[in-house]
């Protein structure tokens, strides 16, 4: 059974950090793509970053593009989104999936509970 879980997010200012963090299980992690999505209240769910199997290629959403860094730990089924610089527009909860590819839809229909990050002073 694949579970993804989500965890890192908190409330933050503008300009500030965080790091989250989405350990997966229940399939072969090491040999897919892991993308980083994210939705807004009223807002549809929308793919922000997304890391190759190996970690070698990343992509990013042009609106988050220089601020956010998506990484990988094969060892530790582990897939990681470092936000800097983060603006109220950020906020949403974010989840985590696999993907193909860019413009792909996801993996897998059960996604996790998601991280809700908050941006506000």
């Amino acid at each position: 059974q694949v579970q993804l879980v989500e965890s890192g997010g908190g409330l933050v200012q503008p300009g500030g950090s965080l790091t989250l963090s989405c350990a997966a299980s229940g399939f072969s992690f090491w040999s897919y793509g892991m993308g980083w999505y994210r939705q807004a209240p009223g807002k549809e769910r929308e793919l922000v970053a997304r890391i190759s199997s190996a970690g070698s290629i990343t992509n990013y959403a042009d609106s988050v593009r220089g601020r956010f860094t998506i990484s990988r730990d094969n060892a530790k089924n582990t897939v990681y989104l470092q936000m800097n610089s983060l603006k109220p527009e950020d906020t949403a909860v974010y989840y985590c999936n696999a993907v193909a590819g860019w413009g792909q839809p996801p993996r897998y229909d059960d996604w996790g509970q998601g991280t809700q990050v908050t941006v506000s002073s």
